[in-house]
């Protein structure tokens, strides 16, 4: 990609991202969004995003691709490995080579389930405004070396937007409205996980198109994801209608 292109995509996500925080703003959708972004913009493979609840306990928010979404619950369930640590200190947390002997990883079960998905090094991110961290972003590669400075400042940058957007979300600025908001987002992917296997099981697509399936409904339905989610898991949208509205091509 040239320079040229790259500031053009750049500012281009930026005003898709500003456009994304609307009155009635989605905030999974918005986070989705910035995922792929981050996949479109930096030297990764995929990225993930993990927001804290209420109580302070990080869960997925979004994923670029289905791999990036298991490997993130893997971390959760495990407790360990570059999110957590990063949500802890509010710092960036690099891993260059997962699989340097060399340089053992602090992470070893996280590292092994990395490596077996396809991934050789990792970056944590903070979602953080001033002393306030409420998420991390982690930003995967398939190459076993280090990020730019360049690229961290990027995805940094992006993080930013993020945290900014939840933040700021209808002039939200008390933390227990925050914490509600966010909680009812976080709850709503259980729904949205049955609806993804519910698409996937009726159509026959993987999980990463069950999802772009799902979401493109939901747009051109007008509704929030997890209000389309509910209607495919209980009956009341039918899949074949579901695949046939969406042409979202792959990113």
């Amino acid at each position: 990609m040239t320079a040229e292109l790259r500031e053009q995509r750049l500012a281009a996500a930026f005003v898709e991202l500003a456009d994304t925080l609307v009155d009635d703003f989605d905030a999974l959708d918005f986070l989705h969004v910035l995922a792929e972004r981050c996949v479109d913009l930096l030297d990764v493979s995929a990225a993930g995003l993990m927001l804290a609840d209420q109580t302070g306990v990080l869960r997925l928010a979004a994923a670029s691709t289905e791999r990036a979404r298991l490997l993130e619950l893997f971390e959760l369930q495990n407790e360990e490995g570059p999110c957590l640590e990063c949500f802890a200190t509010g710092d960036p947390v690099l891993a260059a080579d997962l699989g340097g002997s060399r340089d053992p990883s602090p992470w070893p079960r996280f590292a092994s389930e990395t490596r077996a998905a396809g991934f050789r090094s990792v970056a944590a991110l903070p979602l953080r405004l001033r002393d306030e961290t409420i998420g991390a972003l982690n930003l995967f590669r398939e190459q076993p070396d280090a990020l730019s400075p360049e690229e961290i400042a990027l995805g940094q940058a992006l993080a930013d937007v993020a945290t900014i957007g939840i933040l700021q979300e209808r002039g939200v600025r008390r933390r227990e409205v925050l914490a509600q908001q966010l909680q009812s987002a976080l709850n709503s992917r259980i729904v949205i996980e049955q609806a993804k296997g519910v698409i996937a099981e009726r159509t026959g697509v993987d999980m990463d198109d069950a999802f772009r399936l799902l979401r493109r409904a939901a747009r051109s339905r007008h509704e929030h994801l997890s209000d389309t989610a509910v209607k495919v898991v209980t009956g009341r949208l039918d899949v074949s209608d579901t695949s046939k509205a969406t042409t979202e091509p792959r990113p």
